[in-house]
């Protein structure tokens, strides 16, 4: 087989696509990250929101009561979220569960890290990428919540480690009564700068298999609101 020395191309090119690509095209994996993150960066300009008519976009039914933390929690569970108000709740359910290890965001450990550890549970504040299947349990700060869907908002500003908030099985998000939103409508107008930005509705959800439910494919199994 024919070699073309300017190109790099050689014999094995036929048995590997990789090398048969042009040396002077092939990107390295910095390149390549360095593309994506530029991508997805915040944007310097936003495109203003269309305008549309709020008061018809609500779910009237799904938003009865006056309380939100309480319509949140009763729209959650309805899309098996466990919303919980106490650190001892959260300790009895990980034990129940045999969830015993996992990572807490250092911001969290005086308020609900050191209370799981003196329980018996290890905890740790830092995330090790290589080690992701050790880690049952991921408590990071939420950015805030959405009462009329029942859904977990996290973001880039206040989520200490991503990886921490997707990978492990049991998923804690702590907010506080004063970050919960009413409407979706509310969530979208508090969105933010954040260039990545992740509105959890109850455990991770795929019927992409012959319409079949299956929860924990693409994220954790379980999604727990703490109150604090």
């Amino acid at each position: 087989m024919p070699c073309r020395i300017g190109d790099r191309f050689t014999a094995a090119s036929a048995l590997d696509p990789v090398r048969a690509v042009p040396f002077h095209r092939r990107m390295s994996r910095q390149a390549i990250f360095s593309k994506i993150q530029a991508a997805t960066s915040a944007l310097k300009s936003k495109a203003p929101l269309p305008d549309y008519d709020v008061a018809i976009t609500h779910s009237q039914p799904r938003l009865e009561g006056s309380d939100l933390w309480e319509i949140f929690s009763r729209n959650f569970k309805a899309v098996n979220g466990k919303p919980m108000t106490s650190v001892e709740e959260l300790t009895r359910f990980l034990k129940s569960a045999n969830q015993l290890t996992g990572y807490c965001d250092p911001a969290l450990m005086d308020s609900v890290g050191t209370k799981l550890a003196a329980a018996g549970l290890t905890v740790e504040t830092t995330y090790d990428r290589a080690r992701y299947e050790d880690y049952q349990f991921g408590i990071t700060r939420a950015s805030g919540a959405i009462a009329e869907s029942g859904s977990v908002i996290l973001d880039d500003d206040r989520t200490s480690h991503r990886l921490a908030a997707l990978s492990p099985w049991v998923h804690v998000a702590v907010l506080g009564k004063q970050e919960i939103h009413r409407s979706i409508a509310d969530a979208i107008a508090a969105l933010g700068e954040s260039p990545n930005i992740i509105w959890c509705t109850g455990p991770s959800k795929t019927a992409d298999v012959e319409g079949i439910l299956i929860e924990g494919v693409h994220g954790p199994g379980e999604q727990i609101a703490l109150l604090l």
